[in-house]
């Protein structure tokens, strides 16, 4: 396999995983933390991390409406749920 057919499949499964997530706006980003260790904004981040590596200008909110598939504003009003109290519990116990 050449550095480039590594990259595409790489690129190709990273816009996988970001499809999937936006079809799954039911999975809260606190349930991703509790279980992976990431979620949708830490992608974000490290989107932006990259980009930044590279010198290219992509800000926060361009990193988050990328991996969002909307506005981050937007996606919260529509999906974003208050976490449980398991849930908050569950990602303190993770933080240790």
């Amino acid at each position: 396999m050449t550095e480039q057919q590594r990259l595409e499949l790489e690129a190709a499964t990273f816009r996988a995983l970001l499809q999937h997530l936006r079809t799954r706006s039911d999975v809260q980003n606190i349930d991703l933390m509790n279980l992976a260790g990431f979620c949708r904004n830490c992608l974000s981040k490290w989107y932006k991390a990259a980009a930044d590596e590279q010198g290219l200008e992509v800000s926060v909110d361009q990193a988050r409406e990328m991996v969002y598939g909307m506005p981050y504003a937007d996606w919260k009003a529509k999906y974003q749920t208050e976490a449980s109290a398991e849930q908050k519990a569950a990602f303190e116990q993770g933080k240790h």
